[in-house]
């Protein structure tokens, strides 16, 4: 919106990013579709897409356009163009979103034991699939919008709350988004006090930070 929009685009970043989640949503939903949503499929979608994406913001970058030091500050995971209206908006979005959640319980539970467990307790795939999905991407774009992309907290998260013991669904999903929480204050702190007065974003030091305890966990696990 940066490019289209004069003066202060991110009051269009609710409306854009929707827009955006959407048509990304419907590339991956044609591109999957037809192997029935397998998780291969899609993994192979969303890499295609990442790498159009990619590809597209380096052509901006190598325009030498002032305005990429914004679009660049909001791709690192800063909280530095976040403010108290937008925090808002989206907290109130993801409580909405968030009120769905336990009707997904079942979907959650059948859905990791594979696809014949699923049809052979009666489970629609393509469906239950579908509406995860879209679940999933509206949280992500809701949170992706305020701050920006954190997708190694995303990943991290939700494995230290595995390892720490949580295993069922609706326990593990409250550990995983608390501490995902955690995960992105301590980074967005100690970006504020290590460079004082400059800030580093938090995206960029939870993966200087996490990095090396995901894999030590992960080491620790196979043992």
């Amino acid at each position: 919106m940066l490019f289209f929009v004069p003066g202060n685009a991110f009051v269009w970043l609710l409306p854009a990013g929707s827009l955006g989640a959407a048509a990304t949503l419907l590339v991956i939903l044609i591109a999957a579709g037809r192997g029935g949503f397998s998780p291969h499929r899609m993994l192979l979608a969303g890499m295609a897409l990442s790498t159009a994406f990619t590809m597209l913001l380096m052509m901006l970058q190598a325009s030498g356009d002032p305005r990429m030091a914004q679009i660049l500050t909001w791709m690192s995971g800063s909280t530095y163009s976040a403010t108290p209206e937008m925090a808002l908006r989206s907290g109130v979005v993801m409580l909405a979103l968030l009120a769905l959640a336990p009707l997904c319980r079942r979907w959650l539970t059948i859905l990791p034991l594979g696809g014949e467990a699923a049809r052979a307790v009666g489970m629609a795939l393509t469906p239950s699939r579908i509406g995860l999905l879209l679940l999933a991407a509206s949280l992500t774009a809701t949170a992706t919008l305020t701050i920006g992309p954190l997708s190694f907290v995303g990943l991290m998260a939700p494995h230290i709350a595995r390892m720490l013991g949580f295993r069922r669904t609706m326990p593990h999903m409250v550990i995983s988004g608390l501490t995902g929480g955690m995960l992105l204050v301590f980074a967005d702190w100690c970006g504020r006090m290590m460079m004082f007065p400059y800030q580093i974003p938090a995206g960029l030091l939870s993966t200087f930070i996490g990095a090396p305890y995901f894999i030590y966990l992960l080491r620790k696990q196979s043992r």
